[in-house]
């Protein structure tokens, strides 16, 4: 492993030139992506950047997953790859990767997910020529399906590739509670904000909002504005669980949302998290999670005095009427109409 230390002082020539590049880490965990994983770990290995490191963790598939990876490490005998008995959950499976990840910076990669050429160092330029409390170098992203079609983009763009919306930087602490605007897959995150945050909460059934909330009140996360990574959208991913009565998405959200109710400290910051414990009430709602939109009520109830419709929801999850059948077919009839937009919820 090779440090750097010292702080750049940007030149017009490139900004690698003069000094050593520092070690980016990839770590890529997988549970049954045996058709897509190893098209994930070429995007890594054929990066233009030399200074890679690959850690692969898979979460006890029961496909083919862990032997595609086993040939591609005997293609590729510098990728380390740890190889789970049970699944230990996505946060955890992280969390072993990062405990013997070395490079300065980290990309968590899904195994489904794709690097774009030259993404890494475009990525860890942007870094090198920031100053100040950065964490977070993310970036814009297109959508492709199972069989690898483009079905649009994170964020809509120019004729010449510019996002067509203004995307926040800087102090991002308000704008995540408010909305999901970062497309997880395509930060690279510093590893020493990771291990001073204890890593990825392990009791949570998913990562990104959780990270957003401890990190951003803390540092600050930068837009590069270019599409770097292809984010695949298949109709059983963790997002489309939530409208699921049994799901433990809308459970780890109540507690990342009582975490940033903590951390809120001006009038904006806590009618951003109320918009979006708002909409969590009617999600715990129509999964017939009642017992969990009511929680979600007293959160609220702390920050403002619930609205007309906000009150009905919450008076209805007193009464648990069976909503999660209808909700679904609603789904299945609206969703092909929507268009992706930036404020789209994952969960």
């Amino acid at each position: 492993m090779l440090s750097v230390t010292g702080q750049y002082n940007p030149l017009p020539m490139s900004p690698f030139l003069n000094r050593i590049k520092p070690w980016v880490s990839v770590i890529c965990t997988s549970y049954n992506h045996a058709a897509y994983v190893d098209e994930a770990l070429r995007s890594v290995v054929e990066q233009d950047y030399p200074n890679v490191e690959l850690i692969v963790i898979d979460n006890a598939s029961t496909d083919q997953t862990a032997d595609r990876i086993d040939r591609f490490v005997q293609q590729h005998p510098a990728v380390q790859f740890l190889r789970n008995p049970t699944n230990v959950g996505l946060n955890r499976a992280f969390n072993q990767g990062l405990a013997i990840a070395s490079g300065r910076y980290v990309i968590d990669l899904a195994a489904d997910d794709v690097l774009m050429p030259g993404r890494i160092s475009k990525q860890v330029e942007q870094f090198e020529r920031l100053s100040g409390p950065y964490a977070v170098v993310f970036s814009n992203a297109a959508y492709i399906d199972e069989h690898s079609r483009q079905t649009g983009l994170h964020y809509p763009v120019t004729t010449t590739g510019q996002a067509c919306v203004r995307v926040p930087s800087g102090n991002v602490f308000r704008n995540v509670l408010a909305s999901y605007f970062i497309c997880t897959p395509t930060m690279m995150m510093r590893r020493d904000v990771l291990n001073e945050l204890g890593g990825y909460d392990e009791t949570l059934a998913y990562e990104d909002f959780d990270f957003w909330v401890r990190s951003s009140r803390l540092y600050h996360y930068a837009y590069l504005d270019e599409v770097l990574t292809l984010k695949r959208r298949l109709p059983n991913s963790l997002s489309a669980q939530v409208v699921l009565p049994d799901n433990q998405l809308l459970h780890s959200t109540l507690t990342v949302c009582q975490k940033a109710f903590d951390r809120c400290a001006t009038p904006d910051e806590h009618q951003a998290l109320a918009g979006r414990v708002r909409q969590f009430i009617r999600k715990a709602f129509y999964a017939e999670q009642f017992s969990l939109a009511l929680q979600f009520g007293q959160l609220l109830h702390a920050i403002e005095r619930p609205g007309l419709l906000t009150s009905l929801i919450l008076g209805l999850s007193r009464l648990q009427p069976p909503v999660n059948g209808l909700y679904r077919q609603y789904l299945k009839w609206s969703q092909p109409r929507q268009a992706l937009s930036p404020t789209m919820e994952p969960v």
